[in-house]
């Protein structure tokens, strides 16, 4: 139902202000009076104001959960891809004799593509369109599922990792994206959405831990390859190379239609201050989550005298991921989605000491179970805290290149780690985790709590 509402100055010259709402939009037009060939106007558009309270028809209903699933699936891929380089790590090194620094050069590249598919994404989604580039990106993770089965030589093996990241930049962009652009609920699928990442970042090291076990331990990206191959033919009979506006119509969800140039639209988002810095935190909490689960398999091996079966501890982290993203919801909509932060940080710090202070395996494995679970729903909070504060217009965007940016740490927190292992030891590994958690804190605070005001 449109409404407009005006309020109009009684003093000749004044400028005259009027409120107009609609069923897609609400403008405030900002109108000066001066000569009478002369008018000028201002129209700032306040967003989407479509009416909720509209019931979805059962068709639409049935569509949005089936679309939501499809999403689903790509997550728990993408945590199943994650979880998988911790187990392996050890038997990487000793098939192509790399010490430490060499052998994270596997992090370097994957982040490469990572980062390539980030930036990348604004240009692709609006060439292309939605569905097709999502299954772009999971051709490329295919592919390189399929390069590394066989175990190639080391150059390879690590170009197919950039090629992974490229593609899983893609489809973790879209996923984020599409979900954040929901009138309804988004928060709550948002964390669901999450924690079936952890789901797949916590199923992935029980399988991993096997195959790093036999001889052929690189066929464990045959089963990487199934479950990729499957997420390729759902995401192309789900969203069949549509738009995002058009699959939102589909599910019932209104798209934003604020018009927008696009050439400008990444131009637009590299200028604003709140994109950085939740890029930057998610860079340094990216780094942490990846350099926990990657490296504290090495860790508990060398420095806790732990067996084969210590990959086992990789999966209580990312368990505790998957759980704390579902399982705190309450928790995060009770305290406020921000403020909860600063407390599951403060805890994950004390945890990560419990690890670096008490020398017991069976205690450090534990205390990384409950850094998972604490840790676990920051990252959807920061998606959340995105959609909240940025422009509907460049969300997509704007979640394409705060993961990409945050995915660099993916890259570059692992490096460092491997690079002063080499020559400090493994044990450096909590200490450096402790300090980057405590800069988590720092950054948070600085982030911006609400939107952007316009004068």
């Amino acid at each position: 139902m449109s409404h407009t509402q005006t309020v109009v100055s009684t003093s000749v010259g004044l400028p005259r202000a009027s409120l107009q709402g609609g069923s897609d939009h609400a403008q405030i037009e900002l109108v000066e009076l001066g000569r009478r060939d002369s008018t000028k106007s201002i129209r700032i558009s306040t967003g989407p104001t479509t009416p909720l309270s509209e019931p979805l028809s059962k068709a639409e209903a049935r569509k949005g959960r089936i679309q939501f699933v499809a999403l689903c699936w790509t997550l728990f891929l993408a945590g199943w891809n994650d979880g998988t380089t911790g187990p392996l790590l050890d038997r990487i090194r000793e098939n192509y004799h790399a010490n430490f620094v060499i052998v994270s050069l596997i992090f370097v590249l994957n982040t490469v593509g990572f980062v390539s598919g980030s930036l990348s994404n604004v240009f692709l989604t609006d060439k292309f369109g939605f569905g097709k580039v999502m299954v772009i990106g999971s051709i490329a993770q295919s592919a390189s599922y399929a390069i590394n089965c066989g175990a190639p030589p080391f150059p390879v093996f690590v170009f197919a990792y950039a090629l992974n990241g490229f593609g899983i930049a893609l489809q973790d962009a879209g996923a984020n994206g599409y979900v954040a652009a929901f009138k309804k609920g988004a928060a709550t699928k948002m964390g669901i959405l999450h924690a079936i990442y952890g789901t797949g970042a916590f199923v992935s090291p029980l399988v991993a831990t096997q195959f790093a076990q036999l001889p052929r331990w690189s066929f464990h990206f045959l089963t990487s390859l199934g479950i990729s191959i499957s997420n390729t033919a759902l995401l192309i009979a789900v969203f069949r190379f549509k738009t995002q506006e058009q699959c939102l119509a589909e599910g019932g969800q209104p798209a934003d239609n604020t018009p927008s140039d696009q050439g400008s639209k990444m131009k637009y988002i590299l200028k604003m201050k709140e994109v950085h810095l939740l890029a930057i935190f998610l860079l340094v909490y990216v780094g942490v989550e990846v350099t926990l689960g990657g490296w504290i398999v090495t860790y508990i091996r060398e420095v806790r005298g732990g067996g084969p079966d210590s990959g086992y501890i990789s999966s209580g982290f990312f368990g505790g991921l998957a759980l704390g993203r579902v399982a705190l919801l309450w928790l995060n909509k009770l305290v406020g989605q921000r403020r909860v932060v600063f407390p599951y940080i403060f805890m994950a710090i004390v945890l990560e000491l419990i690890v670096w202070l008490v020398p017991s395996l069976i205690g450090g494995g534990v205390a990384i179970s409950f850094v998972g679970f604490v840790l676990g729903p920051i990252y959807p909070i920061v998606m959340n805290h995105a959609a909240r504060i940025l422009p509907p217009w460049i969300l997509t965007g704007s979640i394409g290149w705060i993961s990409g940016f945050g995915a660099a740490g993916s890259a570059f927190i692992p490096f460092i780690t491997g690079a002063i292992s080499s020559s400090k030891g493994i044990g450096s590994l909590q200490p450096l985790i402790v300090s980057l958690s405590s800069a988590m804190l720092v950054i948070w605070f600085i982030v911006p709590s609400s939107p952007r005001k316009v004068d």
